[in-house]
């Protein structure tokens, strides 16, 4: 079938492009490219709608954990214009690949 052919190649692509190879554990994508964003090593991630929410924490932002999975070498994939991130948002069992627009990254380091 045309289409599930194609869901699979276009699939591998975006695996490609961040260097990742799936293993045991298999995890959906969640696009977060239009949120601003930050991550805190292989902590957590703190996202939302403003660069304000987020670089403040101001109560209307989100925030999930690092999903650290032993199957994986690493949790967070940085290419050129994306990241992804394996999260854990701790509610009803959902874990993502987040990707997140480099362009809205706020560097933790910046803060201080």
């Amino acid at each position: 079938m045309n289409l599930m052919d194609s869901y699979f190649n276009q699939l591998a692509k975006v695996y490609e492009y961040f260097g990742f190879k799936e293993d045991w554990v298999v995890l959906p994508l969640a696009d977060r490219r239009d949120y601003y964003w930050k991550v805190y090593g292989d902590s957590h991630v703190v996202f939302g709608n403003t660069d304000k929410d987020v670089r403040e924490e101001t109560g209307d932002h989100y925030e999930d954990s690092v999903y650290t999975q032993r199957f994986y070498d690493k949790w967070v994939y940085r290419a050129e214009e994306f990241t992804m991130i394996m999260v854990d948002t701790h509610t009803d069992g959902n874990r993502f690949l987040a990707i997140f627009d480099n362009t809205k990254e706020i560097p933790v380091e910046e803060e201080n």
